[in-house]
């Protein structure tokens, strides 16, 4: 698999024909992804031969008085999903974003998506202290249709020390700050917890669902509880200092977001 830039018109046409594929919608029209890559964007991509197998479409942003990079779209093929394309795509998009003088990286993802969680925290050391209630508003598509779009939007401080050194949080002592039981259907239930927390530890952990996509297809009012009672949850951490700095799987029904106090992550 070939990790490159894409700039050309005619690999901008197999980005489009991916995002359809991994979407089920119009994608992004090719003059606007062509300006955004003549003005700061950066669109990478996976090729198998001259197959693209996976891209990572960017744009550049500007927030707070700072430029930054704002990385929109990642899409991979279900042919080759789980094989590390995604973080590799990532990987080269932060190595060009360096040479073109990005520190800061943006992007959103669902919080309750697991698996992006895993890749953006654990894997690439984003951290998030924003959460934003319905993003994109009420979304049709497969992956989003049936919840209200709540999104984390993470911050990947490029050259710090805590990415260039992959830093480790030490989680291990960490209390979990709410039990779950499983109902009659083997599915998860978050109990009903005080949002108005009294966070005086340093590390924290937080569950959620393994696979929101199936609790949500079996049990759509379950999955709407959990997006709700973790919404107030994350809120009240980010709130009173706390940042999600990791993804840590679980052996069961349940991984486990990670919240530390801002001050233990070296950003330098």
């Amino acid at each position: 698999m070939e990790i490159r830039e894409i700039k050309s018109i005619s690999e901008l046409e197999k980005v489009q024909q991916l995002e359809k594929e991994v979407w089920g919608q119009s994608p992004i029209p090719i003059h606007q992804t062509l300006t955004a890559i003549k003005n700061g964007g950066i669109v990478v991509g996976a090729f198998h031969g001259e197959e693209l197998a996976g891209f990572s479409y960017s744009f550049a942003g500007f927030k707070n008085g700072k430029v930054h990079l704002t990385s929109h779209i990642l899409a991979i093929s279900s042919m080759v999903r789980e094989q590390g394309i995604g973080e590799a795509l990532k990987w080269e998009q932060r190595k060009i974003a360096i040479e073109r003088g990005y520190e800061m990286m943006l992007w959103t993802y669902d919080p309750l998506e697991t698996r992006n969680g895993y890749l953006n925290l654990t894997k690439l050391h984003a951290i998030c202290d924003t959460y934003i209630e319905n993003c994109y508003g009420e979304m049709q598509d497969g992956l989003n249709k049936g919840l209200p779009s709540d999104r984390f939007e993470v911050n990947w401080h490029l050259t710090s020390k805590y990415v260039e050194e992959k830093c480790t949080i030490d989680f291990t002592n960490a209390s979990v700050i709410a039990p779950y039981s499983m109902n009659e259907s083997h599915f998860p239930v978050l109990a009903e917890v005080d949002t108005q927390l009294s966070l005086k530890e340093e590390v924290y952990l937080l569950p959620v669902p393994q696979n929101m996509q199936l609790l949500k297809a079996a049990d759509p009012d379950l999955a709407l509880e959990w997006r709700l009672k973790t919404r107030l949850l994350i809120q009240s951490f980010f709130s009173k200092g706390y940042v999600a700095v990791r993804l840590e799987k679980g052996k069961k029904e349940v991984h486990y977001y990670v919240f530390v106090k801002r001050e233990l992550i070296d950003l330098t």
